[in-house]
């Protein structure tokens, strides 16, 4: 599970218009932007309002991670995380770049200026400064508590 300190790092970034709160709409835009496609009164019934404080957000994301993606994971893990492998892995050639990983953030709106590289040194096991399919998976795996 990402600490609480990260997971208001991502209410910031994905409240769009800076109000404080995350919309169901800009849940549904950070959604599509990672190819997850969601039927919005299904997003506003597991949301349970219209837009979510930081507090509210803290529990819905830890809700999203347990329930949620736990579930689908279990079902065909391997598939579900080749799909958001595929998301940074902009040539197609199996190695997340440093360049690849700034590309698909910033196209995600996630985006914040850090260093590229720090990000993927985090969790580049064998050292070849990219980041392969199974360090990806041991990243979210074992740092998402997935």
């Amino acid at each position: 599970m990402l600490p609480p300190h990260k997971i208001q790092e991502l209410h910031r970034i994905f409240d769009k218009n800076g109000d404080g709160l995350v919309s169901v709409d800009e849940l549904l835009w950070i959604l599509e932007k990672i190819d997850v496609h969601v039927i919005r009164d299904e997003l506003e019934l597991f949301v349970g309002k219209q837009a979510l404080n930081s507090i509210d957000f803290l529990f819905f994301y830890e809700t999203l991670m347990i329930k949620g993606c736990e579930l689908e994971l279990r079902d065909d893990d391997d598939e579900v995380l080749k799909r958001a492998f595929k998301v940074f892995d902009l040539d197609g050639d199996g190695l997340i770049s440093c360049e690849e990983l700034q590309i698909a953030l910033s196209r995600l709106g996630l985006y914040c200026g850090q260093d590229c590289k720090d990000m993927i040194g985090m969790y580049d096991t064998n050292l070849d400064g990219y980041v392969d399919f199974e360090e990806f998976k041991d990243m979210m795996l074992n740092d998402l508590s997935i």
